[in-house]
C-alpha cells in the first residue's frame, strides 16, 4: 500500500522544500523592494478549500473529457503554477467523484496538493507530462529492498509497471506502490489502459482511493483520515494541506 513507502521518497519531498523555500525567499524580497503586491492569505485549518469552482462538464463524452476543462484551467495556470493539463486532471477526478461519490466531496486542490508533493505534478527530475496526459520519461522511486530508513517490499508485478523484477519501487506521478495500483488503477481518459504514467489516470485513482479511504472529506476528520492513509506521516499531512489551501485561493504553493 502507498502509505508504508511514502517516507522514503524523501528525496523528491526535500527537493520541493528547498525550492519553494528558495521560492518563497526571493518573493519575500521581491514584494519588501516594490511593496505594492498583496497576497490573500493562505487559510488555515482542516480541510483545505476547494478552489475554483468547476464548470458543469460531460463525464461521460468520448475520449480525454478532461479536456472540457481547459478553459478553467487555462484562467488559473499562471497564477497556481500548475501546467494547464495537470490542471485538468485534478479538476476532472474531482468531478468524476462529485458525481460517483458525492458523498466524499473531494476538492481537486487536495489532488493537486499531493501531486506537487509526490512529483511536482509531473516534472520531477526534468519529466514532461504531454497533451495526452502522459508523463515521459517514466517518474520511479528507489527500490524498496529493505536498506535503512526505506521498507521492504517483494517484487509485486513481474517489474510489469516499475521496472524492477526483484523489489517494488512507486510509480508515475502520484507515486503508487504497483499492488496499490493493480487494485484501483482506473482508465480515466478513455483509452482503455489504467496508466499510472498518466496524469489523469493517475489523478483519478488517487481521488478514488482518498475518498474510500476517507468517506467524507469535506470534515476534518475524513481528510485527516484519507490522507493518513496514502501516508502516514503528520508532516507530509501537513505540507499537502499547506499547498491545497494556498492553491485554494488562487495562490502558488
Amino acid at each position: 500500500m502507498m502509505n508504508r513507502v511514502r517516507f522514503m521518497k524523501a528525496g523528491i519531498r526535500a527537493a520541493s522544500t528547498r525550492v519553494g523555500l528558495l521560492g518563497t525567499a526571493c518573493a519575500l524580497v521581491l514584494l519588501t523592494g516594490c511593496g505594492t503586491v498583496d497576497l490573500t492569505p493562505i487559510p488555515e485549518g482542516f480541510p483545505p478549500g476547494i478552489g475554483t469552482p468547476l464548470p458543469p462538464i460531460d463525464i461521460d463524452a468520448p475520449g480525454r473529457t478532461a479536456l472540457q476543462l481547459r478553459t478553467w484551467a487555462e484562467e488559473q495556470s499562471d497564477a497556481l503554477g500548475i501546467p494547464v493539463v495537470q490542471l485538468e486532471a485534478y479538476g476532472y477526478a474531482a468531478a468524476v467523484l462529485a458525481r460517483s461519490r458525492p458523498a466524499c466531496g473531494i476538492g481537486w486542490t487536495t489532488i493537486a496538493g499531493i501531486a506537487s508533493v509526490e512529483s511536482r505534478h509531473g516534472t520531477h527530475r526534468g519529466a514532461r507530462v504531454g497533451e495526452d496526459g502522459r508523463v515521459s520519461p517514466p517518474i520511479r522511486g528507489i527500490a524498496l529492498d529493505g536498506s535503512p530508513g526505506v521498507a521492504l517490499i517483494k517484487d509485486s508485478d513481474g517489474g510489469e509497471l516499475d521496472g524492477d523484477p526483484v523489489y517494488d519501487r512507486a510509480v508515475g506521478p502520484m507515486q503508487f506502490i504497483p499492488e496499490t495500483w493493480q487494485r484501483w488503477g482506473t482508465d480515466a481518459n478513455g483509452d482503455g489502459i489504467a496508466d499510472p504514467d498518466n496524469i489523469d489516470d493517475a489523478a483519478l485513482t488517487a481521488a478514488r482511493y482518498l475518498c474510500a479511504s476517507g468517506g467524507d472529506l469535506t470534515g476534518t476528520d475524513g481528510w485527516q483520515r484519507a490522507l493518513l492513509t496514502y501516508n502516514q506521516s503528520n508532516t507530509y499531512m501537513h505540507t499537502v494541506r499547506d499547498r491545497a489551501a494556498a492553491y485554494s485561493v488562487g495562490r502558488r504553493a
